[in-house]
């Protein structure tokens, strides 16, 4: 099976600090791969590369096949590239169907806006997704924070995400919210979405994700099946308890 995306030698320094060296990945479709590390790993720094924020100082990208180029988030969100940031960006006073097409909302003879359009592209779109909101009229402020996440999570699929890099989708959630945003993956996953996952929480990560990449000191140091991996493994690695590992049958010759 072809990757949706392969990243190969990829390094980045911000001047003196070397932020990624030489990391290779590749992610395939309908597959969660786990990105984890301790503070400074150099997580972030992927994801903005990733995302089209920060470019790569050395390195190439495959999408879907073909050498590919991300310089700029607009770059990123062409290829299929779409980010939810831990904060959401979300408009709260604004409801959801606006939420949902913030700054591509439909409009008539291309001025006027068709609200009737996009609450009903929302409904349906929210619908293909299993998601269930109160309505796509009220504002995103009134949701719960699994609602809001899911939200996000809809925005990105409408700007024609089939790559979702979540930031930390989870935290400050509880426990249902929690779950909502589990089954949300899920749901992304049987759609065949590739999602990286970048959390510090590491309760249950190994039963939504496929895969887990762990980055200590700008390095990929352990890239392993989720299947095949135990949470003190994991520990071990973020922590460099444990020797550097890189399993081949994760896909990663």
């Amino acid at each position: 099976m072809q990757p949706i995306i392969s990243m190969r030698n990829v390094s980045k320094a911000f001047g003196h600090v070397q932020a990624l060296v030489d990391i290779d990945l590749d992610i395939y479709h309908g597959e969660v791969l786990g990105l984890l590390g301790d503070n400074g790993a150099g997580k972030s720094t992927l994801i903005k590369i990733l995302s089209g924020v920060y470019s790569a100082d050395e390195g190439e990208f495959i999408y879907e096949g073909k050498p590919a180029k991300i310089e700029n988030p607009n770059g990123a969100q062409a290829l299929g590239i779409a980010t939810v940031y831990q904060d959401l960006s979300l408009v709260d006073t604004r409801p959801v169907a606006h939420n949902i097409f913030l700054g591509r909302e439909p409009r008539k003879w291309g001025l006027i806006l068709d609200r009737r359009r996009m609450e009903h592209d929302a409904k349906d779109l929210l619908e293909q997704l299993n998601i269930n909101l109160p309505s796509v009229t009220v504002d995103v402020e009134v949701l719960s924070g699994g609602q809001r996440q899911a939200v996000a999570v809809s925005r990105a699929i409408a700007q024609g995400g089939d790559l979702l890099l979540l930031d930390e989708p989870t935290a400050a959630l509880g426990v249902e919210q929690t779950e909502q945003v589990h089954q949300l993956m899920e749901d992304m996953k049987a759609r065949g979405t590739a999602i990286i996952l970048i959390t510090h929480d590491l309760s249950g990560i190994l039963d939504i994700t496929d895969k887990i990449a762990v980055l200590r000191q700008g390095r990929l140091w352990a890239y392993a099946k989720s299947s095949s991996t135990t949470q003190n493994q994991i520990i071990g690695w973020i922590t460099g308890a444990l020797p550097s590992q890189i399993q081949e049958e994760s896909g990663l010759t």
